[in-house]
């Protein structure tokens, strides 16, 4: 039985007894039923409040991020809609926006805004750190442009939080692979120092790719990494990271590695550190 499902059609079309129905699926939403115990991703969330809505909804916003393929969505949070109805149940948002036709499109057979969209509505509604990593992981999944958003905040003078929307998608950079590294290059962007190109390709002299390192400035041959937990935990990508840093300090690059509590807790250690990286390499600021 494909899932999310309407009761009502299930039943209806005798897909599955009502007991079964009972038994083996819960419904997430009024009369939207997904199996016992699940835990929903974003998108399944997504796809379920529009059934919720009988299909008459558009999905938006971080939901519609999902949809569309951005990763780090968290499928706990509320799903969201632009819908009339101002009373949903728990655990969807509904949004009353105004839509144009060349915003929406079809996602698998949903609704859904489209990804310039999304990007408009998540900017000018969430803090800008927020904005900023679920943008950067939009654009990582699609090939939705900053101008484009631009274009369309010119469309909706009106709309509430144009103003932060702006002032956050100069900042935006699909080339992000995690929250984390959105926030690193945050960090240093605000610290003083030029904005890091993402994502740059390292080679040897023989033209071999050796590492992509997350952030840096190829001028300098500075660059910044930040390293999840398996850097730390696990011994074979410990090995292969030793061997990988090795390689990329023979081709003349200074490394920063960042974890988690360096980011968090002391950033003006990390601060100090690409200073005297950049200095070392002729940088002024």
């Amino acid at each position: 039985m494909d899932w999310p499902f309407l009761g009502s059609e299930a039943l209806a079309a005798k897909a599955l007894p009502e007991r079964a129905m009972r038994s083996l699926y819960e419904a997430v939403y009024p009369g939207v039923y997904v199996p016992s115990g699940i835990e929903l991703t974003a998108g399944q969330r997504a796809h379920a409040a529009w059934l919720w809505s009988r299909r008459r909804d558009v999905v938006a916003g971080n939901s519609a991020a999902a949809l569309l393929g951005a990763k780090w969505v968290n499928g706990w949070a509320p799903a969201e809609l632009v819908h009339v109805n101002r009373h949903p149940p728990p655990l969807i948002t509904v949004h009353a926006d105004t839509l144009l036709e060349s915003e929406v499109i079809d996602v698998g057979g949903i609704s859904v805004t489209t990804a310039a969209r999304a990007a408009f509505d998540i900017g000018r509604r969430t803090s800008r750190l927020q904005a900023v990593q679920r943008l950067d992981a939009l654009a990582n999944a699609t090939d939705v442009k900053m101008l484009d958003v631009e274009v369309l905040a010119a469309q909706h003078p009106g709309a509430r939080g144009v103003r932060r929307l702006l002032e956050v998608l100069p900042l935006v950079d699909g080339g992000a692979d995690s929250p984390q590294e959105t926030r690193t290059r945050l960090a240093l962007v605000d610290a003083g120092f030029p904005a890091p190109r993402t994502q740059i390709p390292i080679l040897d002299p023989s033209g071999y790719l050796v590492a992509r390192v997350d952030m840096g400035w190829e001028e300098w041959r500075v660059g910044v990494e930040y390293d999840g937990a398996q850097h730390w935990i696990d011994p074979r990508q410990r090995t292969r990271d030793i061997d990988r840093w090795a390689e990329v300090a023979e081709c003349g690059w200074t490394i920063i590695r960042v974890g988690s509590d360096l980011l968090r807790y002391r950033q003006g250690t990390l601060m100090q550190r690409v200073d005297a990286a950049l200095s070392a390499a002729g940088w002024r600021p």
